[in-house]
Parts: C-alpha cells; sequence; structure tokens
C-alpha cells in the first residue's frame, strides 16, 4: 500500500516539476509580457486582444486538457497554477509587465497578489471578481484594478440605455469615469429577493431600508454618533421629503420620517436596526 502511495506522489512531484520545466524553459526568452492567470473564456478573449494589440503573453491555468487543446491551436498557454509561488517564477514574473487575474476566485486571487507583492511590489495586478463584495479586500491586498463582473454588467447596461434615450457620448463616458474612479462606490450593494440565488448568503453585503418613526432613538442624532461602523454598517443613502442624498456626511442629522439606506451583512444589519430604533 505504502509503495503504490509513494508512487503517486512521485508521479505528481515529476509532472509538477516537468511541467515548471516547460513553462521555465517558454518564459526563458520572454520579457515585457503580461502574465495572464486563468485561461477560460475570459482568459481567452484577453489574451487574444492583448496579442492583437502586440503584447506578449504567458497565460496560466490547470486545466490539463484545456491547455493541450489551446497550445495545440498556438495559444501561448502553459499548464500551471497560478497561486504557487513557483509557478508564477517560471512564468518570468521578474520581466512581466503585468499580471492579470481572469477569473473569479477571492482566495487564489489573494494568494497571487501576495506572491506578487513580495517578489514584485511595483507590478500592476489586474484582478476580477464576480460583484463588488470582496473589492476591499482585493484593494488592500494590492490590486492596482479590480473589474466586477456584475457591476460592469450593469454599467454597461446603464451606458447603453442612456446612449439610446440620446444622451451625449461624452456624458456618458464621463459617468462611466466617475463610476470605476469611485472604485464602484456609487452602486454597491443591492436589494436581495426571495427568488435570488444567493439571497440567503448571510456574508454577503446587501442594502436595507429603514424608516426612521418618531420614537426611533436615531432621531435627532448625526450619522457619526450612531457609530454603525463600528458593527460593519453603513449609510449609503438617506431618502427625505421625496429627495435622496447620497453618501450623506458623518455630521448629518436624522429626522423624523427619513428613510435610512444601510448596507451590511444579514446578521450586521440586523445590529444596526436594533441600534437605529431601540438605542
Amino acid at each position: 500500500m505504502e509503495s503504490i502511495v509513494l508512487h503517486f506522489v512521485q508521479s505528481e512531484w515529476t509532472s509538477r516539476a516537468m511541467a515548471l520545466h516547460d513553462l521555465a524553459v517558454k518564459a526563458m526568452a520572454t520579457k515585457g509580457h503580461v502574465i495572464v492567470c486563468g485561461y477560460g473564456r475570459s482568459g481567452q478573449a484577453l489574451a487574444q486582444y492583448l496579442e492583437r494589440e502586440k503584447v506578449l503573453v504567458i497565460a496560466l491555468d490547470s486545466d490539463p486538457e484545456r491547455v493541450r487543446q489551446a497550445a495545440a491551436a498556438g495559444d501561448s498557454v502553459v499548464y500551471g497554477d497560478a497561486s504557487r509561488r513557483e509557478v508564477l517564477v517560471a512564468a518570468a514574473l521578474s520581466r512581466a509587465t503585468a499580471v492579470v487575474v481572469s477569473f473569479a476566485d477571492t482566495p487564489k486571487a489573494l494568494a497571487i497578489l501576495a506572491h506578487v507583492r513580495e517578489l514584485r511590489p511595483e507590478l500592476p495586478v489586474i484582478v476580477r471578481t464576480m460583484d463588488d463584495s470582496d473589492v476591499a479586500r482585493l484593494r488592500a491586498a494590492g490590486a492596482a484594478e479590480i473589474v466586477a463582473e456584475v457591476v460592469e454588467g450593469s454599467i454597461m447596461l446603464a451606458a447603453q440605455t442612456m446612449l439610446q434615450l440620446g444622451t451625449p457620448l461624452n456624458r456618458v463616458l464621463r459617468r462611466l469615469r466617475d463610476v470605476r474612479q469611485e472604485r464602484y462606490s456609487l452602486m454597491r450593494g443591492w436589494f436581495p429577493g426571495v427568488t435570488d440565488e444567493d439571497a440567503h448568503d448571510h456574508e454577503a453585503p446587501r442594502l436595507h431600508t429603514l424608516v426612521a418613526g418618531g420614537s426611533a432613538a436615531c432621531v435627532g442624532k448625526t450619522i457619526g454618533a450612531l457609530n454603525l461602523q463600528a458593527l460593519g454598517v453603513e449609510v449609503t443613502a438617506i431618502r427625505r421629503t421625496g429627495e435622496r442624498q447620497v453618501n450623506p456626511s458623518s455630521d448629518a442629522v436624522v429626522k423624523v420620517g427619513d428613510v435610512l439606506v444601510l448596507l451590511g451583512t444579514q446578521e450586521n444589519l440586523a445590529k444596526a436596526e436594533m441600534r437605529l430604533l431601540q438605542g
């Protein structure tokens, strides 16, 4: 039994060493390239775009069948787990100009960011994520840019709608730039419904509205005095007499009838609601 296990362990290490060798050979004479981590649909589309712009690419993917077929077609992709330090080193990270994480996997993205921060802290890393829930973590880990897929889709829907309504192109582009420069802060969170697939994900940030009635403890207090940040909750807007104030300042005073728009996890929102209503 031990000999069988030893055989498989040795085979795995041999395969891994061969893959690293093949990667190092491919990257030996390469410099000024972009390392694309993940060669799924997004990674392939990105690589094709960069290559059309005459940008050198080395793509890494841990699916051997995908790598076999893509490499046979002439694509610059090599087998390897990009979240491993030795794989990034073999891909000539020291001579790369950028790293792109094309898959939406925050733990692996954080591992890649940690390796890059250690080896090439000045190197820009662009990371893809599904929504805006992990933007802060990825930013803190050193990501130069973060593309939140769901939010980007919403942005493009909004842009196309504005164009169809006759909004000038320069104004549409300016709005797009503003949203991205604010790191999606204008479009954070969402109001979940019972039919949403992740409505029961208690850890996902969500929006929640609360009406400040006459007996609410928060009435007459400033947003800062309520100290909701300590509970992991943020007041993203206040709706008052038909007007909506986005990102209210900490000295904004809550009045009777105000509708507070809160952002946080389900558990933290429950705590915040109790503090706002009961003190």
